[in-house]
């Protein structure tokens, strides 16, 4: 069984642990109270040197980074559960630029509106509203992009769902939800059909709300 080190409500241990679910990967999650500091601690740094969740111990193996793990995970077990990241070389590489979309045009943008709507307040503190806007300014031309892409195919590396799609999931709930910028996926037609598609899947609302 995978070992997988974190905290059940961070954004990069749910992400883990959807992929988990994705792929019928059992696996026991042991906490790391972020509240506490505990992946600071000299025993976790010692495994994870930046001191951030999550990291996997698979019978002995470890590894951190979330999106390696999820990519680790997906390569190990082909065969079952949902395939995510496709074998065939024009496919795969699709998958790629899909990934990468989401990482520097996606997350990029939506993680700072995150951190000051959403996790900033749970510590007592106040947002940066001008930030917010900026961030805002920058992300929104990007989803005039994604909703062009999505008016040609259902996912964002084809008609099949990929890793790149699921990655979009912790902090797109978080922009989506709590952040309270639901309009901006709405009143995008192609884009509001694919997150209402993605975010309704089993295995997310299954770790959705804790890994």
């Amino acid at each position: 069984m995978v070992k997988l080190y974190g905290f059940s409500g961070s954004t990069c241990t749910r992400l883990v642990a959807l992929i988990c679910k994705e792929k019928d990967i059992p696996y026991e999650l042991t906490s790391v109270n972020l509240t506490k500091g505990e992946q600071k601690n000299p025993s976790f740094v010692a495994i994870q040197p930046f001191g951030q969740v999550p990291y996997i111990d698979d019978d002995g193996f470890i590894l951190y980074e979330s999106r390696a793990i999820a990519r680790y995970l997906i390569k190990k077990y082909p065969n079952q559960g949902t395939p995510l990241i496709p074998s065939d070389p024009k496919a795969e590489a699709l998958f790629e630029q899909a990934a990468s979309i989401e990482t520097f045009n996606f997350t990029a943008f939506v993680s700072g509106i995150v951190f000051e709507k959403v996790f900033k307040p749970r510590r007592g503190l106040q947002p940066n509203e001008e930030r917010v806007q900026e961030l805002l300014a920058s992300l929104k031309p990007k989803l005039d992009a994604y909703d062009l892409i999505l008016s040609k195919q259902k996912y964002l590396a084809g008609d099949s769902v990929t890793l790149a799609d699921l990655a979009h999931l912790p902090y797109g709930t978080a922009f989506y939800g709590p952040a309270g910028f639901a309009e901006v996926f709405e009143s995008r037609p192609n884009l509001s059909r694919w997150w209402k598609d993605i975010s309704s899947r089993p295995a997310w609302l299954a770790v959705k709300d804790g890994a």
